[in-house]
C-alpha cells in the first residue's frame, strides 16, 4: 500500500508538470486529458475541458506525485489544491480506510468502479483532508 501526493491545477497542469519533470530530470510525463475519456452519453463535455489534464504522474526522487487540471466550474483554491491518493491491491483494505475516514467526513464520489480502477472513490476527512482511493488490480 501506498500513499501518494495528488496535486491539482487550474489549467496549467501540463505546463507545470513538463517544468517538474526537467527540475527534477525525471522521464517525459505521460498526459491523459480530459477529452480522451470513454464518451458518456449522460454526459456532455464542455469543450473548455477536453484539453485539461485528467492524470500524469512524475517519479520524483522514488516517490510517485500525480497531477492533473480541475474539471471547469469545479473549485480552485490555490496552496488548498494538494490530497493523499491511497493506492493499493488490497480491495478490503481500501474499503476499510474509506468507510472510517468517511465518519465525519463529506464524500466527494462513493467507491464505484470506473474506467481506470475497479475502485475508485474520494472524500474529506474530518480535519479537512482530501483523499482519494484506488485500486490497483
Amino acid at each position: 500500500m501506498a500513499i501518494d501526493v495528488y496535486i491539482n491545477f487550474n489549467g496549467n497542469c501540463r505546463e507545470a508538470v513538463t517544468y517538474y519533470a526537467e527540475v527534477f530530470e525525471t522521464d517525459p510525463p505521460q498526459f491523459m486529458t480530459f477529452g480522451q475519456n470513454p464518451p458518456n452519453p449522460e454526459f456532455t463535455l464542455p469543450e473548455a475541458a477536453k484539453g485539461l489534464i485528467m492524470h500524469t504522474r512524475l517519479n520524483i526522487e522514488g516517490s510517485t506525485v500525480m497531477f492533473s487540471d480541475v474539471f471547469p466550474g469545479m473549485a480552485f483554491t490555490e496552496g488548498n489544491n494538494i490530497s493523499l491518493s491511497l493506492v493499493s491491491k488490497d480491495l478490503d483494505s481500501i474499503k476499510s480506510v474509506f468507510h472510517k475516514l468517511k465518519e465525519g467526513g463529506k464524500i466527494g464520489m462513493e467507491l464505484q468502479e470506473t474506467f481506470w480502477s475497479k475502485c475508485y472513490g474520494s472524500l474529506r476527512d474530518k480535519f479537512g483532508i482530501e483523499w482519494q482511493f484506488n485500486y490497483e488490480s
